[in-house]
């Protein structure tokens, strides 16, 4: 089934891009979201006069989450935790910590868009992404030392 992109789809495209999917993709998540149109004949002359201004909006959300990563790519966080043996700690750093200590930054960052794909469990330095933007990832420093 081909559809007319509205928004980035990670791994998929951009606004106004021509798709092919599969029907239930389509069905089931792009189109009740508002994230695609069918693809029509109607709907190609429509998205050809949005697709203007859609590139102008998507450069502008680019430019800005872009200003953000420039400022996040040079924060570090400090967590500091009750260590076990070998040092495993005796909870976790998660997503929604990340974001709570960024916030209390100033920094107003979801926790899902934190990728961490697994708590963090022992002590160390790690690299964590942000997804800002389908095109702008930056990392984070997150240290995790005994308390």
């Amino acid at each position: 089934m081909e559809v007319i992109l509205r928004q980035a789809v990670e791994n998929l495209g951009h606004p106004g891009d021509l798709v092919k999917v599969s029907p239930g993709f389509a069905r089931n998540y792009l189109l009740p979201r508002g994230i695609a149109y069918e693809a029509t004949p109607g709907n190609l002359k429509r998205i050809a006069q949005e697709k203007q201004r859609l590139e102008a909006a998507e450069t502008s959300r680019r430019d800005t989450a872009q200003e953000l990563a420039d400022k996040l790519e040079q924060v570090s966080l400090t967590f500091s935790a009750r260590v076990g043996e070998e040092g495993k700690l005796f909870g976790s750093v998660t997503a929604a910590d990340i974001a709570q200590q960024l916030e209390a930054q100033g920094f107003h960052v979801e926790k899902r868009q934190i990728d961490l794909h697994e708590p963090i469990r022992t002590l160390g330095v790690y690299r964590v992404p942000v997804r800002l933007h389908a095109d702008v990832k930056p990392e984070i420093k997150v240290w995790v030392i005994k308390q």
